[in-house]
Parts: C-alpha cells; sequence; structure tokens
C-alpha cells in the first residue's frame, strides 16, 4: 500500500475519526485506526464497537491500493505536528507504515486490517432525511439532560421518535426531562422508538458542519447509520425502554410565570454563586408582579436577588436545583421564557413564550 496526501485533506477526517476511539482499549487493534487505499480516495475508519466512524479523503494522486490498521492518537499527533501545506507519503514495508514528508520520517506499528471489527448492517432500515441544522437543533436542545452512567442503563442515551410528519428527540436522567420536535417527510407504518447511546449523540453533533445540507439517516432493529458529508456515522442502539415522557410532562399547571430569558438566567447565576455546592438548592418566591430567589450555603452565606416578571397568582414558594433551570435557559432561543406551575411539590413545565416545539420539566427539591 502506498500513497500520498495533503497534510489538510487527511487532518480533518483523521481528527473525527480518532474522537470514536477510546485510549483505553482491551483489543489493541481498538486503538487503531483503518486506512483503505483505493484509486485516487482513501477510507478512514474508526471504532469502539458501539459507534464506528468512516471518512474519506481525496488523494493527489491515484495509489497503490491497500489496506492496513495504525495507531490513531500517533498518527494525528503527528499530522497536527508537521507544518501547513506538508505532502505526506504513506509506504507500508514489512508490516510497518513509513511516513514521509519533507526531512521528516516516521515508522508506525501496524496491525491487519483482517483484525479490525466492523458493525453489521441492520435489515429493514427505515430511511429518513433532514437538513443537518434540524438534528443539531433537536440535540443541542435536549441532549444536557442525559443522564451519565446511570445504573438505568436506557436513560445514558437519548430518545429518537419517528412519527407522521414528526422527528422528535427527548432525553431525562430521572430530574429533568428535555424534548425537541420539528416536522419531517416521514411516514412510518408505526412509531418508531429508538434510544441512541450517549456517545452516539455526542460524535454525530460533531460532525454537522453545512447546516442546510440533508442528512441521510437510516433506523434499523440494533443500529443507526448516518450518511453526513463525506462520513458515514453508525451507532449501535441501546437495548431497552425509555420512559413513557408523556407521563412525565405535567399538563395541570394553574400559575404562568413569563419572564425575560437573560434577565431571569443572569439573576440565577449569580444567586448559585452563594448555594451549596453538592446541592446546587435556590428557592424561588412568587409574588403578583415579582420573583425573589435565595440562595445560602453551610458557610451562612445568602444571596437575594428580585425580578420583574408577568405573574398574577397566588403567593408560591419552590425549590430547586439552580443547575437544572440555567440548563434551559442556556439552550432556549425566545427573549421570552414560559414557567408553568401547579404547586411547591410538583414538577414545573419550562418553555419558550411562542415556540412550543421544545418542552422542558423540572422537578422541584426540598429546601
Amino acid at each position: 500500500m502506498k500513497f500520498v496526501i495533503s497534510r489538510e485533506a487527511l487532518l480533518k477526517p483523521l481528527q473525527l475519526v480518532a474522537g470514536v476511539v477510546e485510549r483505553r482499549q482491551t483489543l489493541p487493534v481498538l486503538s487503531n485506526v483503518l486506512l483503505v487505499a483505493e484509486g485516487d480516495h482513501l477510507s478512514l475508519t474508526g471504532t469502539d464497537l458501539e459507534v464506528e466512524l468512516v471518512g474519506r479523503a481525496k488523494l493527489e494522486q491515484p495509489s497503490v491500493a491497500g489496506s492496513i490498521t495504525v495507531p490513531a492518537r500517533k498518527l494525528m499527533d503527528i499530522c497536527k505536528s508537521l507544518p501547513d501545506g506538508s505532502m505526506i507519503e504513506f509506504d507500508v514495508q514489512e508490516q510497518k507504515l513509513v511516513l514521509r514528508s519533507g526531512r521528516s520520517r516516521f515508522t508506525l506499528s501496524t496491525l491487519p486490517a483482517s483484525e479490525f471489527p466492523s458493525v453489521e448492517d441492520s435489515p429493514q432500515a427505515f430511511e429518513l432525511t433532514l437538513a443537518q441544522q434540524q438534528l443539531k437543533r433537536l440535540i443541542d436542545r435536549t441532549s444536557f439532560a442525559m443522564a451519565q452512567q446511570d445504573v438505568r442503563y436506557y436513560l445514558n442515551g437519548m430518545l429518537l421518535e419517528v412519527v407522521q410528519g414528526r422527528v422528535r428527540m427527548v432525553a431525562t436522567d430521572g430530574h429533568r426531562l428535555a424534548t425537541c420536535a420539528c416536522d419531517a417527510e416521514v411516514n412510518p407504518a408505526e412509531k418508531i422508538q429508538v434510544i441512541i447511546p450517549r456517545k452516539g449523540v455526542l460524535e454525530l453533533v460533531r460532525l454537522i458542519s453545512d447546516p442546510e445540507a440533508p442528512l441521510r439517516m437510516l433506523i434499523g432493529s440494533n443500529h443507526i447509520r448516518a450518511h453526513v458529508g463525506d462520513f458515514v456515522f453508525t451507532s449501535k442502539l441501546v437495548d431497552g425502554r425509555f420512559p413513557d415522557y408523556e407521563r412525565v410532562v405535567p399538563r395541570n399547571g394553574n400559575k404562568t410565570l413569563l419572564a425575560d430569558r437573560q434577565e431571569l438566567r443572569t439573576v440565577l447565576q449569580r444567586a448559585a454563586i452563594l448555594s451549596n455546592e453538592k446541592y446546587r438548592g435556590v428557592r424561588l418566591l412568587l409574588n403578583p408582579g415579582q420573583l425573589q430567589v435565595f440562595a445560602n450555603n453551610p458557610e451562612q452565606e445568602e444571596a437575594e436577588e428580585s425580578l420583574l416578571v408577568d405573574y398574577d397568582s397566588d403567593n408560591m414558594e419552590i425549590g430547586f436545583n439552580v443547575t437544572y433551570l440555567l440548563d434551559v435557559l442556556n439552550v432556549v432561543g425566545e427573549e421570552q421564557v414560559k414557567i408553568i406551575l401547579s404547586d411547591p411539590n410538583s414538577s414545573v413545565l419550562v418553555q419558550e413564550a411562542e415556540d412550543t416545539d421544545s418542552l422542558y420539566v423540572v422537578m422541584p427539591m426540598r429546601l
């Protein structure tokens, strides 16, 4: 195998593909990236057995075809350290990969391409096409609510739901829930619900580079595959049952608070400075036309803030983990935010004043 490629043509796909590769692997070959040269194209593949990413790069001239696997991090660090505009020559000699660029020469260990695992195809996949910006919006507005290493493994990911004319994503960690939907030209025979693992969600959103360009997605029984520009992304699905998010969304709230999103966010950020570092609790006191925010910590330090809001119901006091509220305020886009409440012990519904495509549920905490 022998080919020549420019540093810039190799670096972008290599960085994205190497991002999938875990640093600590039980199988040595999983620390490697698979290089396959054919004609005037090079394909690069990285996998951790859960997520696989294949990228393509154009070669400067036709290659001597072949395939080999080399350590992903070392190859990436070498390419990064070479000067801009460098040409890199790859040559496999006696089971070693020799790289030459200018006066530099590197020899890397290799493992045979035959040892590299591939993710099998799912039969009978459902296909849908979205604009890249649509998928990015769905993920950006919900991914913060995914659980991390929860024993309820089905929460360590995101629900993708496809129904007639709509695509929705839902994430929850048991304390808060985020959901966002968009219109799409889809017509499944029945409702599709699959759980994409956390790593799959985060890697998929990294691939989005052209907001207007289409993104083709194939949803199978065990895998999801996305074609994004020059990349093919495949992820295993989480085998589990996602909670019924419809039952979690509160429908009986009888108190509505309207506030300026930016003002509320800065007030909560200031109060959070003196909240308990472990529990992050703040108390909200609602009075007609006014919201007061209180925080304190074990050092007996206190913060008190007040904000003019549109609220005309009974006085009410309720506690929250301030991080959960700030996470929502950081992703919604409109200037006005609407909070619908019922009583101090019930979850609240947070949404934009005009747009109802995104809904957020936050559980209160006792303080």
